[in-house]
């Protein structure tokens, strides 16, 4: 045993392979150095542990080259989203549009002006940026963005009500994404939460029963991950907002989640309030994602009256929430192509949601009757139905077409797996005992993608 461990090789001796030394000209030495130990180390418990081992240098030299792999492997990677989920969070919610891409690395690569004014050369606000698109496209007097939506209901209420009560109806205190409470946020604002009504129902009496001299603000927040159907009834933005204007130390914030921009009706989704509606009714501030209905990247926007929003850009918390330039310049692309005639044609989550049936019907035949050629594959086109996801109109289901792939060796399971787990994943749908790949969460040129992928397992 004492000669097998003499014969380990030193990692200065690994380090001279032709091998490693090609892996040298790209990597870090350390890098390479720490992978040598701790294959030379799994190689000394070998021998220990079996009395006798073979010492195989070419072993070492792959084991090495895996480990120093291992180093730069992600666990994010592109994907092909076949779940049908538009929105999907575990995916990212929101495709960019090209657009977006490229102003993202056009301002990541070099300096950008995020924070000087060049006609002055005087110092300028980050949201100079994206302002007087946003206040174009939805209406208001000032805007404010911040990294997410919750971020921005914190610094809202930290703003307008911390110290102080901020009023909400018992239906409205939601759960939203990753076990984040409503609550859970407005504690955090230091603001005190005064809730109002019932689960089911809130009317507007009852908000103003609940203001005294320490209330600040009146909020509504949309439901829009759940819905109470039924024996049930909401207070209107309309309603809240006359409420708030008997008393002046009263505002109104109304979180609308999603922010839909674009008229999502001609698609049958319908319900989803819109900023410009809440600005009209005289809501304060308004609060919704730039990456669900907007189809741009993760930030949290706010809207609305200019002492309002004043007031929460000059919180501290503000520099804690900042965008960084590459997401303003990626938000400010997808703003300008809102801009354009037909955004459609250009932001991928319309693009997606307004591709016709029929193709999407003639692609689902095209790519089943692809697969159907590949060694134990039966696949069809099947019609079917999804969800827009990302917490957005939960109820209303959306017409697609999918294909149905069913392999003679695997289990829907393994072959989910298996897909999931491929060079290029491919995350699909199980229903009713079938595993579906939904073609209207999948872009046209990703369909020989999928085909591709199938043919490699």
């Amino acid at each position: 045993m004492n000669d097998l461990l003499r014969n380990i090789p030193s990692v200065t001796e690994l380090l001279d392979a032709p091998a490693i030394q090609q892996l040298l000209v790209s990597v870090h030495q350390d890098v390479v150095v720490s992978a040598a130990r701790e294959a030379l180390d799994l190689l000394r418990s070998e021998i220990l542990a079996h009395n006798t081992h073979e010492i195989d240098m070419a072993a070492l030299e792959t084991s090495i080259i895996a480990k120093v792999n291992q180093v730069f492997q992600s666990p994010l990677q592109s994907c092909i989203n076949a779940t049908g989920i538009i929105l999907h969070t575990g995916l990212g919610r929101a495709p960019l549009a090209s657009e977006a891409v490229q102003a993202m690395a056009e301002a990541g690569q070099g300096y950008s002006s995020v924070e000087i004014n060049l006609a002055t050369g005087k110092r300028s606000q980050r949201v100079d940026a994206v302002e007087q698109k946003l206040l174009r496209l939805f209406g208001g007097e000032a805007a404010a963005v911040v990294n997410n939506n919750a971020g921005a209901t914190m610094l809202a209420l930290a703003a307008l009500s911390g110290g102080k009560e901020t009023v909400v109806s018992r239906g409205e205190l939601v759960e939203i994404g990753g076990s984040f409470r409503m609550p859970d946020v407005m504690k955090m604002s230091q603001a005190t939460l005064c809730e109002v009504g019932t689960t089911n129902k809130t009317r507007a009496a009852d908000y103003e029963a609940a203001i005294g001299d320490n209330t600040a603000v009146l909020m509504k927040v949309h439901c829009s991950n759940y819905q109470i159907t039924g024996f049930s009834q909401a207070t209107s933005i309309e309603e809240l907002v006359e409420v708030a204007s008997r008393y002046e130390h009263v505002s109104v914030v109304d979180d609308i989640g999603s922010g839909a921009l674009y008229n999502y009706a001609e698609f049958g989704i319908g319900d989803e309030p819109l900023p410009a509606q809440s600005l009209k009714a005289g809501a304060d501030v308004v609060l919704f994602s730039g990456d669900k209905l907007l189809g741009g990247p993760q930030c949290g926007i706010l809207i609305g009256k200019k002492s309002a929003v004043n007031k929460i850009s000059k919180h501290p918390m503000m520099r804690a929430l900042r965008l960084d330039k590459t997401i303003l310049a990626a938000l400010n692309a997808t703003l300008n192509l809102y801009l354009t005639p037909d955004p459609t044609k250009k932001i991928p989550v319309l693009q997606l949601l307004s591709e016709p049936l029929e193709t999407l019907q003639q692609r689902a035949a095209e790519l089943a009757e692809m697969l159907a050629h590949l060694p134990n594959l039966r696949a069809t086109a099947v019609e079917d139905i999804t969800y827009l996801g990302g917490g957005s109109v939960p109820t209303q289901e959306i017409k697609t077409w999918t294909v149905s792939v069913d392999h003679e060796k695997l289990s829907h399971d393994d072959l989910s797996e298996v897909l999931r787990t491929a060079s290029t994943p491919v995350l699909g749908r199980i229903k009713q005992d079938e595993f579906r790949l939904d073609l209207r969460s999948v872009f046209a040129d990703q369909d020989k993608q999928i085909f591709k992928v199938f043919k490699s397992i």
